[in-house]
């Protein structure tokens, strides 16, 4: 018996999907790498979440963690270095009903990429952004990027850094029209997807710094962080992320901090010694960009068949 085109759509936005419904291939990135953990997190975010694949979007530029399109069976667009986040605005603008997701690396958002990293938090537009920054250029095989600590030898600074690093953290928090900054760290699963999840779930421009491992260029780089859970400190709060009891137990370094309170929010991302993992600032009265420039019957399906037609019939032979 033939369904009627109602009941098909009602059961297509009905089905539930299992993590295998997003994941492709095999990851090609290093064991022990980062990327895996934050890959493990969003994909079981889309299930939880029941993101339909056809009505989601991931974005990345060029690195490591921007093969991340490669792994997620949704829609994908593999982009050139540092312009990740000006063809995910055009997918906002495009296709406001889609899901859309931002993967960029230390190297291709705050180097190539910085302009429109700059501008993208100004415009506020709604898409969740992961910088996975792991402190180095891993594809291009162990090159100093702009988060490099001073004194990194790398092959393009063998007798190490010149400069200090650059604090995405400080930096985002910094610019007009910041509505969303939070901070994970790979290996502590649970408050990244936490944070993953507090990301999505905001409206507007949700930008995520995860503190990554590179075990095959800068394999200790983290260690002291990682093997002294006091150097970790838990941002907690009812309006922000509030840590489990068993997290509790291990990372004892806690700190109250709502996250409404820009400027409490600068001076924590500022603690260069301590990690901080959490949500850092949330503003959700700041306007996307999208909503302000929306125009209301451009894009229905009548309006664009019609500009379809007219572009076709440049090139129509009508007989005579």
């Amino acid at each position: 018996m033939t369904m009627m085109a109602t009941e098909c759509l009602l059961e297509l936005c009905e089905q539930r999907h299992e993590l295998e419904d997003y994941q492709s291939g095999v990851p090609r990135w290093c064991t022990g790498c980062g990327d895996n953990a934050i890959l493990a997190a969003v994909q079981r975010l889309c299930r939880d979440e029941g993101l339909r694949p056809e009505k989601t979007v991931f974005v990345s530029g060029i690195g490591c963690s921007s093969r991340f399109p490669h792994y997620m069976r949704t829609y994908g667009f593999h982009g050139i270095h540092g312009r990740a986040l000006p063809v995910a605005e055009g997918v906002r603008l495009a296709r406001p009903d889609l899901t859309v997701f931002v993967n960029t690396g230390d190297g291709d958002c705050c180097s190539i990429g910085a302009a429109h990293w700059i501008h993208a938090i100004r415009y506020n537009m709604n898409m969740t952004v992961f910088l996975h920054d792991n402190q180095i250029y891993g594809l291009t095989k162990m090159q100093a990027s702009p988060t490099s600590p001073r004194g990194t030898k790398s092959n393009t600074t063998p007798r190490g850094s010149t400069l200090e690093a650059l604090q995405p953290l400080s930096v985002t928090l910094g610019v007009q029209n910041v509505s969303f900054v939070a901070q994970a760290v790979d290996w502590i699963p649970e408050s990244l997807f936490e944070i993953v999840k507090a990301a999505y779930h905001h409206q507007g421009f949700s930008f995520v710094r995860i503190v990554q491992r590179c075990p095959e260029w800068l394999p200790k780089v983290w260690d002291p962080w990682l093997h002294d859970p006091k150097r970790i400190l838990m941002l907690d709060h009812p309006q922000g992320m509030q840590v489990s009891d068993g997290l509790k137990q291990v990372y004892k370094n806690q700190l109250a901090h709502d996250p409404s309170n820009l400027d409490r929010a600068r001076e924590i991302a500022s603690d260069t010694d301590r990690i901080p993992v959490g949500i850092l600032y949330r503003n959700p009265e700041v306007p996307c960009y999208e909503e302000l420039r929306a125009t209301p019957g451009l894009r229905t399906t009548a309006k664009l068949k019609q500009g379809l037609e007219a572009e076709l019939d440049k090139f129509t032979f009508w007989p005579q």
